[in-house]
């Protein structure tokens, strides 16, 4: 297969959709397992979300597999679920993407993402899932937004294993991009070149006072931090690389070799970018340490942080680029005018030129905040508003509900499709195949 013969090289503009799923299993006193499948009750309703996918015009799914419930003992191997939803989806016309990885470990991998054997494991659940279903999916995210794993889990000590500071983060990224690299590269063994590799990370920016003495040094440093686990597992990091001497503690000399060697690429950079949230700033005089203790404030950029987004990971990694999240969390009219913005803009940078080649509203119907987990609340009080389906409860479970946003984007995904009938049709195009 060549890069021509590629799905998203087809010259249209990809319309997806994603479904939370969180999965982190682990709990300890004064916290709850967390399981979005299990809080929106996808795991029921599968199909039935599916087709709601279907209806509203979506091509892609950014579809996330429950590891923890895959793997529920070591060696054990349950797919009797997901094969059910694969063909569902499948059935539907949808074309997933896989996430394999969109946090969290099986409940008996003691240590999580710091685990020596964390690498192999990982590496051995990605072969396994493209041995069974490769000659069907071809689409894969090895893992969603590492940054946030190496954050959440290794800095701010707020997920399993709970490690902080800069060591916890060195320690976390680095097992990670060793498992990253495993696993696309398991994957690639097993499907060949029909293997497409989106790779996905939170994109965040910092502005304000970031250039006053106290807050130089720390905004350099959160800028490059970003792409620390990318870089590592597409070979960019070397001696001279800026963070270097941060990963020291958990990446040798010789294993930076390692990583050039085996180094693994995106075929599609995914950006993640949620205008209200990924751009923080540094204010005048103030310290604020970051995460969860000490949060700096959220700017809302709108569509220029998101232009800046894309363009700044199309530069850096040389690849096609797609919107794989956004969305406002907020009233039906906020989002109504998210989705026409964010998707205006792509268009127009499209038309300028910028490889850009699918969006992703994410997600389908609304989902539950990650504070569930540290409260004994009920589920609906931690309910956010941010999908085209409300979700309802009922004495019959969770309801999907149509909002206007669902019908706003089916009227996008048909207007596109129309645009690449007419344009697949056009001589211009047919001429333009006959040369590449």
């Amino acid at each position: 297969m060549t890069t021509t013969d590629r799905w998203y090289r087809d010259g249209r503009l990809h319309l997806g959709l994603g479904i939370e799923d969180t999965f982190v299993p682990q709990a300890r006193p004064g916290e709850r397992a967390i399981d979005e499948y299990e809080l929106t009750e996808h795991y029921e309703r599968f199909d039935a979300d599916f087709a709601l996918a279907a209806g509203v015009g979506a091509e892609l799914l950014r579809w996330g597999v429950p590891w923890y419930r895959v793997a529920p003992e070591p060696g054990v191997w349950d797919w009797e679920w997901t094969d059910r939803a694969i063909e569902s989806m499948l059935g539907h016309g949808i074309r997933p993407i896989i996430d394999l990885l969109h946090y969290g470990t099986p409940l008996w991998l003691d240590g999580q993402f710091a685990h020596t054997d964390y690498p192999r494991h990982v590496e051995e659940y990605a072969r396994r899932f493209a041995e069974r279903y490769g000659d069907r999916v071809t689409d894969y995210t090895p893992v969603n937004e590492p940054v946030i794993h190496a954050l959440f889990s290794g800095e701010y000590g707020y997920w399993p294993p709970y490690l902080e500071g800069a060591d916890g983060f060195a320690r976390i990224a680095a097992n990670l991009a060793r498992g990253f690299v495993r696993s696309q590269r398991a994957i690639a063994s097993v499907i060949g070149d029909r293997a497409v590799f989106v790779h996905v990370d939170a994109a965040m920016s910092f502005i304000g006072d970031d250039t006053a003495p106290e807050h130089r040094e720390e905004a350099e440093r959160l800028r490059h931090q970003v792409h620390l686990v990318e870089d590592l597992v597409t070979g960019r990091v070397d001696a001279a690389h800026p963070l270097r001497d941060r990963l020291a503690s958990a990446v040798p000399d010789d294993e930076l070799e390692w990583f050039r060697v085996n180094a693994v690429h995106p075929d599609i950079m995914g950006v993640n970018y949620y205008p209200r949230h990924s751009t923080e700033l540094f204010e005048p005089g103030v310290r604020h340490g970051g995460g969860f203790a000490d949060p700096r404030p959220s700017v809302d950029r709108g569509a220029e942080g998101l232009r800046e987004s894309l363009l700044s990971f199309a530069r850096r990694y040389g690849a096609p680029v797609m919107v794989t999240e956004t969305c406002v969390t907020g009233t039906v009219d906020e989002r109504l005018a998210w989705l026409d913005d964010s998707l205006a803009l792509v268009e127009g940078m499209r038309a300028d030129g910028a490889d850009i080649v699918g969006y992703v509203w994410w997600p389908l119907f609304d989902m539950y905040e990650w504070t569930w987990r540290h409260t004994d609340a009920p589920r609906a009080d931690h309910l956010l508003t941010m999908g085209l389906h409300d979700l309802v409860e009922s004495p019959d479970g969770l309801l999907r509900v149509a909002n206007p946003v669902a019908d706003r984007y089916r009227e996008h995904a048909g207007r596109l499709a129309d645009a690449a009938s007419t344009t697949t049709s056009s001589p211009t195009a047919d001429h333009r195949r006959k040369n590449e």
